[in-house]
């Protein structure tokens, strides 16, 4: 199917370099997509940086892609040639262990994550079928791309631990990931706390669905909150005062980590034991998860808050993102031929 264009960091933390790969057969279980949109995450840099370790090169960044199929192998099933899709972090599984069988293919211990396997920042890209997941009537292409791996990440928590219209609902971190998790939690119908460092997100967290925005580096401020909030998810990547926020929690509350805080958390057994609190974490979601997400984002209106650059500017999108400028998620337009899709 000939070589795919894309951009690539050839070695960690340099400038995205354009770059030519070829992808060889397309397997019976894949798809490809030309790629129309790919938002950018901080999982990107961390990717290109070699953050995390593990980073092979040339890395082709990008797992917020949305496009349409192109091509499909012969065992893809339910999809269509011509189809809209969206793929994520994921881009396949192995579809017979204990998890994928059950209905949660993203805890599968042999996924490939899209951009180990070639990502999105590319005119194409492949998946196996599974995670090419369809876009709903009322979910805009143009916007869709971070719902795939930011939107997911936040609508877990809710999705999955039987969080009620009734609950009390905190975010800590107003920013690519919180911003939608209020959304998400207002359409929930839960009282939502914001928590947020950053003085000029709070008129703006409010008109998201926030019903009190808390000031997240102000402990005495947030020790007002003790024992008042059901669920608070953390998406953010900084250390905080952990023991105030674990305070706010009531009576079978959950601390729930989305953001990848790289310190230890300190935590006393006693915080949790008085209380029945826990605190968890998790990443993205199943397919499943993520279809009933587009279709929750299509029933509420709910879409992520979203700056545009094309793909070709790809240098000047990551250099704004690392400045901490985005309001609130970057989307690349495919533009390989001189304009955006």
């Amino acid at each position: 199917m000939g070589k795919i264009r894309a951009w690539a960091a050839l070695a960690a933390g340099q400038r995205l370099e354009r770059y030519e790969y070829d992808p060889g057969p397309l397997r019976d279980d894949e798809v490809e997509i030309a790629v129309e949109y790919c938002g950018i995450c901080h999982s990107d840099l961390s990717m290109i940086d070699n953050a995390w370790g593990g980073s092979t090169y040339p890395q082709v960044p990008g797992h917020e892609a949305v496009g349409r199929i192109v091509a499909m192998g012969a065992a893809a099933m339910g999809l269509q040639l011509g189809q809209r899709v969206g793929v994520g972090w994921t881009s396949s599984s192995c579809l017979h262990c204990h998890p994928c069988v059950g209905g949660d293919q993203q805890l599968c211990k042999d996924s490939k994550a899209t951009i180990t396997n070639r990502g999105g920042f590319a005119e194409r890209l492949r998946a196996q079928w599974v995670w090419a997941v369809p876009l709903p009537e009322g979910v805009r292409p143009e916007v869709a791309g971070p719902l795939f791996c930011g939107g997911i990440t936040v609508f877990t928590p809710l999705f999955e631990y039987g969080v009620l219209p009734t609950s009390r609902v905190g975010v800590v971190g107003i920013g690519g990931l919180g911003h939608l998790a209020v959304k998400f939690a207002w359409a929930w119908g839960c009282e939502v706390t914001a928590f947020t460092s950053s003085v000029s997100k709070h008129a703006e967290a409010l008109a998201m669905g926030a019903h009190r925005v808390v000031v997240s580096n102000d402990s005495s401020e947030i020790a007002k909150l003790a024992g008042s909030l059901d669920l608070v998810i953390v998406t953010v990547n900084v250390p905080l005062d952990w023991a105030a926020i674990i305070a706010t929690l009531g009576p079978h509350g959950r601390l729930h980590f989305v953001g990848a805080v790289l310190e230890p958390v300190p935590v006393k057994v006693f915080s949790l034991l008085n209380g029945q609190k826990s605190i968890a974490g998790s990443g993205i979601g199943s397919p499943a998860a993520m279809a009933t997400m587009l279709e929750f984002c299509a029933r509420h209106g709910i879409e992520p808050q979203v700056e545009h650059f094309p793909m070709s500017r790809v240098n000047d999108a990551l250099d704004h993102l690392r400045a901490g400028k985005a309001r609130y998620r970057i989307v690349l337009d495919a533009d390989w031929d001189g304009k955006a899709t």
